[in-house]
């Protein structure tokens, strides 16, 4: 974390957790930002039994179900890990002092959920003009660590094909 985050350590907790756990689950209220030191993260919705994931989370990254967070509405999405982790936790009201006292790091949180709302926009405008071979190639392209670490079928899932269908364009290419 970065000096100004640094003057408010005590707040955070460090937690070690094993891959396949759920952090968060749709429809619980979330009440924890988490800072990924190490390991994969992602976010995923229950559509009638089946697993859609909708994002992926790396080193460097925070996340929480925001809109839950800041509402105190019940999540939209799941979040669990998908190798082990090294997570520093915080929890809102613990945020919320950091965000009253530090202006640095109110608009370093203003600018990430900007980017994020960038970055969802993309993708809801990419499942509207892409093929699903043309999604998977800005895949390799923008962000190859998720080729690199998460297993096919979650991919295939994010990119909304099944993994047979993400099998043949990689053989394609």
């Amino acid at each position: 974390m970065k000096s100004e985050w640094n003057k408010f350590s005590q707040y955070f907790k460090r937690q070690e957790i094993p891959a396949k756990t759920i952090l968060l689950e749709e429809g619980k209220i979330s009440k924890t930002i988490f800072f990924i030191e190490k390991g994969c993260l992602r976010t995923w919705v229950n559509v009638n039994g089946k697993e859609i994931t909708t994002q992926f989370f790396f080193e460097g990254d925070k996340i929480s179900s925001i809109e839950s967070f800041r509402t105190k509405q019940p999540s939209l999405y799941t979040i669990e890990s998908l190798e082990p982790c090294v997570l520093q936790t915080i929890s809102q009201k613990d945020f919320q002092s950091i965000l009253e006292s530090s202006p640095e790091i109110r608009e370093e949180i203003q600018e990430h959920l900007y980017k994020r709302l960038v970055q969802s926009q993309k993708l809801f405008f990419s499942f509207l003009k892409n093929t699903p071979q043309q999604r998977y190639q800005e895949l390799i392209e923008k962000q190859p660590q998720i080729i690199q670490r998460v297993p096919q079928h979650y991919i295939a899932s994010y990119l909304g094909i099944t993994s047979v269908s993400l099998s043949r364009i990689r053989n394609r290419r």
